[in-house]
């Protein structure tokens, strides 16, 4: 079955072209595997897109997964690295890192990625594919081994270069279209960093510093008040129904979020069900210094700060933007010092 393309928005299907003129056959068969299929039914906005304070597209955690398998496909050829960026957000859960929420990992947000090998050696249809193609669980299952892949914060990897493009495409938020995406795209190349390991780097300062800009400002959106806000209530919501038993943590890896939402929405507790009506229908969020009484708040101290500091050639090396450019090091300077609203609330109490 090769529909997965055909069924895509045609914006998306046009910014997977940019990334890979060659869609590669092998992929086919992993991405109409039952684990991979299953992403499908999650939305890379952490739950944010049911609610009306956003105006988001669809865009599922398969297709962020599919876009870094084509990042990494256009830049190595390698199969095994390409498979292993197809497998990193395996074991993703409905509404993604709102569940590190759930489990108070604000910072790091990678309370749910242990399981990706345990997920990938239990399918009988991964593992036959992997055995079909002489390639073993281990040189698939962690991401992290290959550099063009995925590396530490500040570098660019497939990863981070990919959620930033597509988040700015709409994900997110619209802030630059298909032209400015392939401006940026096509600008970027393998390069050595200071340590003599491969990374994604740009060729031209003046397009670094585009893609600087973008990501600085999506940066800020991802610490949001509205976005805070929208994640521990989700993930209050879902810890208060699987302590009650309502939810199992099974059904947050084997159910949709469409499945979910109709669990909440039509769940014994008048009050969840309350709540999450006014948050899906709320438009705007409120913001305070003081403490607020008598309203479901949110104050979260330390978040996870999402950034790119990338390499740019130069006539002398390769070089970090930021010790390159003062408006790339502003931008980055922005996003580092960004606080929210000490406290985010709406009119109920949970």
């Amino acid at each position: 079955m090769k529909n997965y393309l055909e069924k895509l928005d045609i914006t998306i299907q046009k910014y997977f072209k940019i990334l890979s003129d060659e869609f590669p056959e092998f992929l086919y068969d992993y991405i109409n595997t039952p684990e991979m299929q299953k992403q499908a039914g999650i939305s890379v906005t952490c739950g944010t897109i049911y609610s009306k304070m956003y105006n988001q597209m669809w865009y599922s955690s398969l297709d962020h997964s599919v876009a870094v398998a084509l990042i990494i496909w256009n830049f190595t050829k390698d199969k095994k690295q390409t498979l292993s960026g197809l497998f990193h957000d395996i074991a993703t859960p409905v509404f993604k890192h709102t569940i590190d929420f759930m489990n108070k990992d604000y910072e790091k947000q990678e309370s749910t990625e242990e399981l990706t090998t345990k997920i990938i050696s239990e399918s009988k249809e991964i593992m036959s594919l992997l055995n079909r193609d002489g390639i073993k669980v281990e040189e698939v299952a962690d991401y992290h081994i290959y550099p063009i892949a995925d590396n530490d914060t500040p570098r660019l990897s497939s990863d981070r270069l990919e959620y930033t493009l597509s988040n700015g495409l709409g994900a997110t938020e619209k802030i630059w279209g298909l032209n400015e995406i392939e401006e940026v795209y096509k600008n970027i190349e393998i390069q050595e960093n200071e340590e003599g390991i491969q990374e994604l780097g740009f060729k031209d300062i003046s397009v670094a510093e585009k893609f600087v800009h973008t990501m600085s400002i999506i940066s800020r959106l991802y610490r949001s008040e509205k976005t805070v806000f929208s994640m521990q209530l989700l993930a209050d919501i879902i810890k208060k129904m699987s302590d009650s038993n309502m939810i199992s943590l099974n059904d947050l890896y084997k159910l949709s979020e469409k499945e979910i939402i109709e669990k909440i929405e039509n769940c014994s507790d008048a009050n969840i069900k309350r709540c999450f009506s006014i948050w899906r229908n709320a438009t705007e969020i409120h913001k305070s210094e003081e403490k607020p009484t008598n309203k479901y708040f949110v104050s979260i101290e330390k978040m996870k700060v999402r950034y790119i500091n990338p390499l740019v050639k130069t006539s002398n090396g390769y070089y970090r933007l930021k010790d390159l450019s003062e408006s790339a090091k502003e931008d980055i300077e922005k996003c580092m010092n960004y606080r929210p609203a000490k406290y985010t609330y709406l009119d109920f109490e949970f």
